[in-house]
């Protein structure tokens, strides 16, 4: 099976939509899950356990929604030296993922098995390559040029151009429907701050979806966060959910 180089070329779906209000309603996990449709393009922050939006993944899996096309760093963790499916991977195990755009599946064995038999179709960028091409989503830009791929099997059906002798590969941006991310605190306006690793793609995200749902500690009043501390201002803020009581949740 081939690796397909534009798997969200094709238009999005049209998602719930929620205009952005100043003051960010707190809504539950189930009614952040329940934003999400078949056919629903969905970013998902973090990379490894860090900087996971754990509880809203867990009510979407209970949600049981399928066919959804999920762009976020990695496939999580899914073998033996894990006690179950984490993160994502529960969503690729429970068959609710119809297609990925990723750059690492190596600790995921389901994810693996299920691409080899053609069951999900999985796009893989190298990584600084995904995060720029979800940059260039958020900045409205119609794309980049890379060396980065160039002359491997990475290239392969993909559009070249030649700039001062050099070959580059052209990029295409990457938006979602909606991003689902994880950062460590809010204010009441959905200004946020992050806690160590868990800001890794979380901010990026959250400037290229048309909707956006933060995962968070707490929601504190608009003042107690320091403007200077600020990562990714409210103006790209939906909605707030609380983290709830999952075992990596907690601890991240």
């Amino acid at each position: 099976m081939k690796l397909s180089p534009n798997l969200f070329k094709i238009e999005r779906s049209a998602a719930v939509k929620m205009t952005k209000p100043f003051i960010k309603p707190i809504i539950t996990p189930e009614e952040a899950a329940g934003k999400v449709r078949e056919g629903t393009t969905v970013m998902l922050g973090g990379f490894n356990y860090g900087g996971v939006p754990y509880t809203i993944i867990d009510a979407l899996h209970d949600q049981g929604t399928g066919k959804i096309r999920v762009i976020c760093v990695d496939a999580s963790h899914c073998n033996p030296k894990v006690p179950g499916p984490v993160g994502v991977a529960r969503l690729i195990v429970n068959r609710q993922v119809s297609s990925m755009v990723i750059s690492h599946m190596g600790l995921n064995a389901a994810a693996q098995e299920m691409f080899a038999k053609g069951e999900i179709d999985i796009e893989l960028n190298p990584m600084g390559t995904l995060v720029e091409r979800i940059r260039t989503g958020g900045a409205g830009l119609g794309g980049f040029l890379t060396p980065t791929g160039v002359d491997t099997a990475y290239e392969k059906n993909r559009q070249t151009v030649e700039l001062d002798g050099r070959k580059f590969i052209l990029e295409r941006p990457l938006r979602a429907d909606i991003a689902f991310i994880r950062a460590y605190k809010a204010d009441e306006a959905g200004n946020l701050i992050y806690y160590g690793t868990g800001r890794n793609f979380n901010p990026v995200m959250a400037t290229a979806a048309d909707m956006v749902v933060a995962e968070v500690d707490e929601v504190v009043p608009i003042g107690e966060i320091d403007p200077n501390n600020v990562v990714t201002p409210g103006i790209f803020i939906d909605a707030l959910v609380l983290k709830g009581g999952n075992s990596y949740a907690a601890r991240t």
